[in-house]
């Protein structure tokens, strides 16, 4: 069972989908990357790209980000993101987006500058390294913006991209049961814009 560890909406269970097609970030995962995080999350501008049940951004609002965007291509799992969104009367701080990524950051080019970034991709797709460029080229990120990385391996994010790698700090990387969590934190702005 999913829940919101702590916050204004501590102790809210969340919705889940059902079946195989998502694989929601673990209870003890997802503790140790709030723990993390814990003095990154007042006031910020919050991305959950591929967020399943939005548990991820609805955690980072319920302890004090300003705002987050809710993306995921799956509909089904949009209807439970915002079944959530209600759920933990955060709702008024969300935007849901049914989109795929890359029609997702199209959008949000010109509204939005993240200070904090969740990507969780279906592991296969091998999509995290695309992910990361898109949101450098296109000035996505605030300077100093934390990207919260869970994959299959280490070696995913940023697939032997060197030119990528120059772009981010390793702040921290875990092996959580079959996920790797990196913590990135960008470098310098005019590094990303470039």
């Amino acid at each position: 069972m999913m829940r919101i560890i702590t916050g204004r909406a501590r102790g809210v269970r969340l919705e889940t989908l059902a079946g195989e097609n998502t694989r929601p970030t673990s209870e003890r995962a997802k503790e140790a990357i709030f723990s993390m995080l814990q003095f990154e999350l007042q006031d910020k501008e919050v991305l959950d790209l591929f967020a399943g049940s939005g548990q991820m951004g609805l955690e980072a609002l319920s302890r004090g980000a300003r705002h987050a965007c809710l993306c995921d291509t799956s509909r089904d799992a949009v209807k439970v993101i915002r079944a959530n969104t209600l759920k933990t009367k955060l709702a008024p701080m969300c935007e849901v987006v049914s989109a795929d990524w890359t029609e997702a950051l199209r959008a949000f080019r010109r509204k939005y500058r993240f200070d904090l970034v969740f990507l969780d991709p279906p592991y296969a797709l091998g999509v995290i390294p695309s992910v990361l460029e898109r949101l450098c080229k296109d000035g996505l990120l605030a300077s100093d913006a934390i990207v919260v990385c869970e994959a299959g391996s280490a070696d995913a994010v940023f697939d032997g991209n060197e030119d990528l790698m120059k772009k981010f700090e390793i702040l921290k990387q875990t092996r959580y049961g079959v996920a790797f969590v990196t913590l990135l934190r960008v470098k310098n702005q005019e590094e990303v814009s470039s």
